[in-house]
């Protein structure tokens, strides 16, 4: 199967630009919005959009700004969160992928923190996508991870938000999670995982009741030794979803060919890829 290597210039009215990446096979059944994990550039995913493509699904790699291409880098001056994600940057990727991709279905998904982020901007956009994809993804929500990580959840997203703002950005990098990140994203996750509600800084819109209101057929991947995405963190996502159809895959280190944990999966996305094309998208 040929498959098109694209790179689209992408632009936000704010001022945000990026390469929205894409794999297309000849005759897409399908096209994919993928969002990457916290701090993570986009092509990191290309050999899963490849694996997707050669099972007939296009994908279009969305770039988080401040992560590989984007134009923009967090600092005191330039912060940003869910709502610059959720309704300046995603609209303008989406609407790229419209353009490219009409008349095939259209699915929306993402791993780990992408794939909350694909939950909610489906709730914005309920009759936008027919299908939900999440890898390794779930709830931020303290009370869905076992003790004694679960009890120490609270203090890491306050210790987070504190030293994000401290510091002007909060420094992943440093510390094992995510990359150099706007203080006002670190503050909208650690807020979600605090609560357990998914809400934005200066965002009206109640995202919780907009995902109750959507009904689309949502898959789910998980991984055996993915403590940053276990089984009640996904549940706690997937409650939020009264309407939808659901099914939930849980592969091991068998299924995958590589370990079965948070990030091993992307250098070898072929047991993955199949798992989120199967044809059983519903409990």
């Amino acid at each position: 199967m040929n498959i098109d290597a694209r790179e689209l210039p992408a632009a936000s009215a704010d001022g945000h630009a990026w390469t929205l990446a894409a794999r297309v096979p000849e005759q897409p059944r399908a096209h994919l919005l993928w969002l990457p994990a916290l701090g993570v550039a986009a092509r990191h995913y290309l050999p899963f959009a490849e694996a997707l493509a050669a099972r007939g699904v296009a994908v279009y790699l969305h770039e988080w700004r401040g992560n590989g291409g984007s134009n923009l880098r967090p600092d005191r001056r330039h912060d940003w969160g869910y709502r610059e994600l959720l309704t300046e940057d995603l609209p303008a990727s989406h609407a790229l992928v419209r353009a490219q991709a009409a008349g095939s279905a259209s699915f929306i998904g993402g791993h780990s923190l992408g794939g909350q982020l694909a939950a909610c901007y489906l709730g914005l956009h309920p009759q936008a996508f027919e299908r939900l994809w999440l890898v390794a993804s779930g709830t931020p929500y303290w009370k869905t991870f076992a003790p004694p990580r679960g009890w120490l959840l609270p203090w890491f997203y306050q210790f987070a938000i504190w030293l994000a703002r401290r510091r002007g950005t909060f420094p992943g990098r440093r510390l094992g999670f995510g990359g150099e990140e706007a203080r006002g994203l670190i503050g909208d996750w650690a807020t979600v995982g605090l609560s357990g509600h998914y809400a934005a800084v200066g965002l009206d819109a109640d995202l919780d009741a907009a995902m109750a209101g959507a009904a689309p057929a949502i898959r789910g991947v998980l991984f055996n030794r993915d403590w940053l995405a276990p089984p009640a963190s996904l549940a706690g996502l997937l409650v939020k979803f009264p309407r939808a159809r659901k099914h939930v895959l849980r592969l091991d280190a068998r299924a995958l060919g590589t370990h079965a944990d948070h990030f091993a999966w992307m250098k070898q996305p072929d047991g993955v890829a199949t798992a989120l094309c199967g044809t059983d998208d519903a409990d």
